[in-house]
């Protein structure tokens, strides 16, 4: 196999989204980096980017908050400015807030959900919008949604149906850019990721440990093995891949009637009624 299998040296991408290193965002730059690709990195403000100037260097660190058309215009001006154009694009952006605890879906906001949606599945419409003239004609754009938005967690909540609809954009991108490209546009699906994004969810800890049982190796995926599924689907290798997701959950959405977790459940309550 050749050194660059995936053939993205000298490809240059444009990276949204890295906070720490446990973000999705700083492990797909560390894979591109490992690939020799050249990475550009946006960040939602300034006091971000001097955290992540830290864990960086020497890097080209952007800032921009997309709930905001003033500041993708800006980008986008900055970024024709300093550069000729990007080979891929990766959206590893969400916003959900939980400060209210956790509630019924019935119940979320109006709020809540339109600036879950502006931050988490707009952000992408409007990013691929001011940034189709610096994409290149056969470029790829990798958005992060989750496993599965059918699968209806308490604790999630409102977010699920924001990720449905990011995942429904995919099609109707690549089908709109497809009258002037090739551009392509994907999503890896991770299972339940140890991030710091996802610590702030209500019950999330618990929702975790419950996957790894249930995963067939009864290991949670890691956020690595999910920046190398970027890496692939950001590179030529992908090149027949479009408007699809991706799920990388380790066998997760196979195994919910394990057996033996099954028996612990059965075990478990019955003892718990026997001492009541």
């Amino acid at each position: 196999m050749p050194a660059d299998f995936l053939q993205l040296a000298g490809q240059r991408v444009l990276l949204f989204g890295v906070a720490n290193r446990k973000s999705v965002a700083y492990h797909v730059g560390q894979a591109l980096i490992e690939a020799d690709a050249e990475v550009v990195y946006v960040v939602r403000s300034p006091e971000r980017r001097e955290t992540v100037a830290q864990l960086l260097e020497p890097a080209d660190i952007l800032v921009c908050d997309v709930e905001h058309q003033g500041e993708i215009d800006r980008l986008a001006g900055e970024l024709q400015g300093r550069y000729d154009g990007f080979q891929g694009l990766v959206h590893s952006i969400a916003f959900g807030d939980y400060s209210g605890g956790l509630r019924p879906f019935h119940e979320t906001s109006k709020e809540q959900m339109l600036k879950a949606f502006d931050i988490s599945c707009y952000s992408l419409v409007a990013l691929a919008n001011a940034l189709k003239d610096q994409l290149a004609r056969d470029a790829s754009v990798v958005t992060v949604s989750i496993s599965t938005t059918r699968m209806a967690s308490e604790s999630y909540g409102f977010m699920g149906p924001v990720k449905a609809a990011l995942d429904s954009s995919l099609a109707f991108l690549a089908k709109s850019f497809s009258k002037f490209s090739e551009v392509r546009f994907n999503a890896v699906a991770p299972g339940l990721l140890k991030t710091s994004a996802s610590a702030g969810i209500p019950g999330y800890v618990d929702s975790y440990l419950f996957a790894e049982q249930v995963t067939l190796r009864r290991r949670a995926v890691q956020t690595a093995e999910v920046a190398a599924a970027v890496a692939f689907l950001l590179s030529p290798r992908s090149s027949g891949v479009n408007a699809q997701r991706l799920v990388i959950d380790a066998g997760m959405e196979v195994n919910y009637f394990d057996q033996e977790i099954v028996q612990n459940f059965l075990h478990g309550g019955q003892d718990s009624a026997r001492s009541s």
